[in-house]
């Protein structure tokens, strides 16, 4: 037991001199360290008779806490006056102007997908995506495309594998796809969201933004397309009249196909939609092929429909009088900081979901 005394009473006295951290780590090593003094000290207790051996265990513990007590409080009293120096010395200048900061925008694309969705659920569609990487089936052969067709070429569409199995999607008609696959009519959907090809010019770009509509159900015809599109360009446009024309086309996965003409005019240099001498192509649309219902196990004689496929990006380019396809990617701080929408200064007239 004089040993251990001896040892607490020099090392209580170490501690109470003037010491800096590394020195209060010395301290530690030496008395707990693998060779350090009360470490070796529980090393002996092997050696001793039971009755001797517990008593100074005992006192060996109590040593052992009264010197890490008196560690822990000296290191705390170092780091608590380095603090107080500190705080004595540092001082902050409140009175410095704030930095400079740039508020961010709503991107005319992200304004454009939240005005068509709003829209379109005012009169009961709902909003379904899907992924960007599809597959061959959901993107084409689902679709009624032909194993010629030219937008299967590699220099139409992105394939991510040799075997051409694997691609990123050219339209947002796979989402048609996997909702009908996974659930049974009727159907009244839209799905916007990001589309891939080929091309880049002031008009195209390889990556653009489509909004494909769906309609399934029994009786739907002709009629209820052109009364859907007229109800969507009217208040799209915010315009109470539309000239609107259908002209004959063609696509795979619709028969009969359409593209829609909008009537406009030219007004001090800008176009304004609604009436005028001139036409505009703004979509394509028809009735559902029916290859493409049996591809998906729908009755064709009790379910027939219609979809519509909308360019998001050149819808913007129309409204907000963007002339340039190219600038919606350029990450540009000034062109979005122009035809941008503050978030916090919502237009009287905007009806946008939120997002």
């Amino acid at each position: 037991m004089s040993d251990i005394k001896k040892i607490k009473d020099e090392f209580l006295l170490k501690l109470k001199k003037n010491l800096d951290l590394n020195q209060i780590n010395q301290i530690k090593t030496d008395l707990f360290g693998k060779t350090g003094l009360i470490s070796s000290q529980f090393k002996q207790l092997g050696k001793l008779e039971e009755e001797e051996r517990k008593k100074f265990a005992s006192d060996l513990n109590s040593v052992k806490n009264e010197l890490q007590n008196s560690i822990t409080t000296k290191i705390n009293y170092i780091e608590t006056s380095e603090i107080n120096q500190k705080l004595e010395k540092e001082k902050i200048d409140i009175t410095l102007p704030e930095r400079p900061f740039n508020k961010g925008k709503i991107h005319p694309v992200s304004q454009v997908i939240d005005e068509i969705s709003s829209i379109f659920s005012e009169i009961g569609f709902s909003v379904e995506e899907g992924p960007d990487v599809e597959n061959e089936y959901n993107n084409f052969t689902a679709l009624n495309t032909p194993d010629n067709h030219p937008a299967r070429d590699m220099h139409d569409t992105f394939y991510l594998d040799d075997k051409k199995e694997l691609l990123l999607r050219t339209h947002t008609s796979p989402v048609q796809i996997r909702t009908m696959l996974k659930d049974k009519p009727p159907f009244k959907i839209i799905a916007p969201g990001r589309t891939y090809r080929s091309d880049s010019d002031q008009t195209h770009a390889p990556m653009f933004h489509q909004v494909e509509g769906l309609h399934i159900d029994k009786d739907i015809n002709m009629g209820h397309l052109k009364g859907c599109l007229n109800y969507f360009i009217k208040e799209f446009f915010e315009v109470d009249k539309i000239k609107m024309r259908f002209r004959p086309s063609h696509f795979p996965f619709t028969e009969p196909s359409a593209e829609v003409d909008i009537g406009y005019e030219i007004k001090d240099g800008k176009i304004v939609i609604g009436q005028g001498d001139k036409w505009l192509e703004i979509l394509g649309c028809g009735m559902v092929h029916p290859n493409v219902l049996k591809n998906l196990k729908i009755d064709t004689k009790k379910y027939q429909g219609y979809a519509f496929g909308i360019g998001i990006d050149r819808l913007a380019m129309l409204k907000y009088g963007i002339n340039d396809l190219r600038a919606f990617f350029d990450c540009d701080y000034r062109w979005l900081n122009h035809f941008g929408f503050d978030p916090l200064d919502v237009p009287s007239n905007y009806r946008g979901l939120s997002r």
